[in-house]
């Protein structure tokens, strides 16, 4: 009889925190070898370690990307465009740092479960597909600086649903507490702050068009002697979309990702703490742009009214249909006020009742989704084989 003197290797832990692993870092390295390179099947057992750094580091890469992105916004008013400019290259940062986690879940299985997954890698590949036709329309199109054209669309959309499979992945599979509310609060602010991003464009175009009439532009000559060039005014591209545009998506895409955040965590004051945290980011930013030299913008302040609002009506149980027309209202009063106060992109307010019915409908529809058996039976088949040790959690 002989005996098997062969030993099972046991997994590395995971670094405890990130001053550990900065103590430690040829073994935190091995241990991230280990996680990201040992194959497994999506919904395979993740400790509460593992999860934190793998959406940790998702944190990070949508920080960077909304960091380069908001940069890039101001930039493009200043600076005629660079395929090669510094905001791009920190937006770059962030999207290398996405495509690095996705591969990770993909060969590991961990932290997601199968439709978590694919939403993050088509998040992934639309975002990837939208760089190289965005470079082809700026090359045919020449400026398009427009936030608003096919192009940039598509880069949005990519974030978008990237977003929506570590928002699903990670409430699957954190165990409830803290820092699970806390992570899920963060990922709901990136996505808040994708959703508003087009809408950046009317906020910095009134005022650079307001600067650019008054005398003193910030945008330097080359880039109003390149549109100029193209055939159209030199001040074309800075409000180039219609007035019903800022307040349509403003309520109908902004407004109403606060609903669904709301039904989603459970969470009391998550839309105005969301919104808060929205425009507290981009009073810094204003005030970091403004003090290098950047152009500024117009905070949408008027969308701190809605979000109280829908926080409230979510609470006393108000139904959709009967909430949206007067929640929606309330940001048009808002901004009325606000344009008392300071200046806001063109509004057109003829626009107010088609917006405020359209949103209650939306709102509406979030309802009934919400309380249907197909939206039940999706909850009770996405958390099939989620281990307890894992979190053990039900979707949202």
């Amino acid at each position: 009889m002989t005996l098997d003197t062969r030993t099972v290797e046991v997994p590395r832990p995971a670094p405890a925190s990130v001053r550990a692993a900065l103590r430690h870092p040829v073994a935190a390295l091995r241990w991230l070898w280990a996680c990201a390179m040992t194959p497994g099947r999506p919904g395979r057992p993740t400790s509460e370690p593992e999860l934190r750094w793998l959406y940790g580091g998702w944190l990070l890469a949508f920080g960077l990307k909304m960091l380069g992105s908001s940069w890039d916004v101001s930039w493009h008013f200043k600076w005629l465009r660079d395929d090669l400019a510094p905001p791009h290259l920190l937006n770059s940062a962030g999207t290398v740092l996405v495509v690095a986690l996705v591969v990770v879940h993909s060969y590991s299985g961990r932290g997601v479960d199968r439709r978590a997954l694919r939403w993050m890698q088509a998040g992934t590949a639309t975002f990837l597909l939208a760089v190289p036709i965005d470079i082809i329309n700026h090359r045919i199109n020449g400026l398009d600086i427009t936030s608003w054209s096919p192009s940039h669309a598509l880069l949005y959309v990519g974030t978008a649903i990237m977003l929506a499979g570590a928002l699903r992945g990670w409430w699957l599979y954190a165990a409830p507490g803290p820092v699970r509310t806390a992570v899920h609060l963060g990922l709901w602010f990136f996505f808040l702050e994708n959703v508003l991003f087009p809408n950046q464009h009317q906020e910095y175009g009134v005022l650079s068009l307001a600067d650019y009439r008054a005398g003193h532009t910030t945008a330097e000559p080359q880039l109003l002697d390149f549109a100029a060039a193209q055939g159209s005014s030199p001040t074309s591209f800075m409000l180039p979309v219609p007035p019903w545009v800022h307040p349509a998506w403003l309520v109908g895409a902004g407004l109403l990702t606060l609903v669904v955040a709301r039904k989603v965590t459970g969470v009391r004051w998550t839309a105005t703490l969301l919104t808060a945290a929205y425009l507290g980011y981009r009073a810094v930013t204003w005030g970091l742009l403004v003090a290098t030299g950047f152009p500024p913008s117009v905070l949408p302040v008027m969308l701190l009214a809605g979000a109280v609002l829908v926080d409230l009506a979510v609470q006393w149980r108000v139904p959709g249909w009967a909430a949206g027309v007067p929640v929606a209202a309330a940001v048009f009063l808002a901004a009325f006020l606000q344009e008392f106060v300071a200046v806001i992109p063109p509004w057109d307010w003829h626009a107010a009742p088609f917006v405020c019915i359209g949103f209650a409908l939306l709102w509406a529809l979030v309802d009934r989704t919400a309380a249907s058996r197909r939206w039940a039976r999706w909850r009770a088949a996405s958390v099939q084989g989620v281990p307890v040790a894992a979190g053990g959690a039900s979707a949202p």
